[in-house]
């Protein structure tokens, strides 16, 4: 999982020199809505935007705005960051299960009074044919698969992949973008390491040709993951899924397209001030 973590010393992406009228965002990334977001802000000239990164991935994607890859030291780091910055805005476009670094910015930026949006893509939603068995997070996931060896196909990510160390009867596939390593010192393990997004004809022909019986996800939600849950329904697999954790309350949006509204009517009602 990548996003904006709060720890850490920070690699430092090039910067632009952003007009002194223009309106100072940082967007806390490591989805495919920041990186859809800063894209359209990328061609605006009248944003100036910072886009955060947590540092998990050792190579992350290149982005058209300047890039800030690492922490900021919890709630107090981020508040100093933003002030001595001049942030005007921050849109919180973290993964779903990042909920450290959402709560950490719904702190900071209540102390500074700074506006904060979040954009939360939908949670996927059992539709008839999934199999799912719901767990309140990924230690949950060992207990639900039983004591059965069975073919494992976990799709959380390598920072919490160790916890299966505790069932080594299964065989696992582990599909992540870094290398898992010694993550998962189990005996009967295959790591992929692989990029997404991946095509519904992808995820059956991956599941078939591994012999998956069981699939171990995260509900992240939205469009860019969700062929292997579509996958697993068209061949009858089981899915043990985490459900979300918990969120702050704070203003938000589906997508990319709300948050450019709502930055663009903050910029407008700043303007006529």
């Amino acid at each position: 999982m990548s996003g904006a973590a709060d720890q850490g010393s920070p690699a430092l992406y090039p910067a632009s020199n952003p007009d002194q009228r223009a309106m100072r965002v940082l967007v806390l990334g490591g989805t495919t809505e920041a990186s859809a977001l800063v894209a359209r802000l990328a061609r605006e000239t009248d944003f100036a935007v910072t886009l955060s990164l947590a540092g998990r991935t050792a190579a992350p994607r290149p982005e058209p705005v300047p890039m800030r890859v690492s922490g900021f030291g919890g709630v107090e780091g981020l508040a100093r960051w933003i002030a001595e910055n001049g942030i005007e805005a921050v849109i919180d476009a973290t993964h779903p299960f990042a909920a450290r670094i959402s709560a950490n910015a719904a702190a900071a930026c209540g102390a500074g009074g700074v506006p904060l949006l979040a954009v939360r893509r939908p949670a996927w939603k059992r539709l008839p044919g999934d199999d799912w068995s719901e767990v309140r997070d990924v230690a949950a996931c060992v207990a639900a698969l039983g004591p059965a060896p069975r073919r494992v196909f976990l799709t959380i990510g390598r920072q919490e992949v160790s916890v299966f160390a505790h069932a080594p009867h299964h065989a696992y596939i582990v599909r992540s973008i870094e290398p898992v390593g010694d993550a998962l010192p189990v005996p009967n393990l295959v790591a992929v390491s692989a990029r997404g997004p991946f095509t519904l004809e992808d995820e059956i022909r991956f599941m078939r040709e591994a012999a998956v019986e069981v699939l171990v996800t995260k509900n992240s939600g939205g469009a860019a993951t969700y062929p292997k849950i579509e996958a697993a329904r068209r061949l009858g697999l089981p899915v043990v899924i985490v459900a979300r954790p918990a969120l702050p309350e704070v203003p938000s949006v589906p997508d990319a397209a709300g948050a450019l509204n709502w930055l663009e009517t903050r910029l407008a009602r700043r303007d006529r001030v």
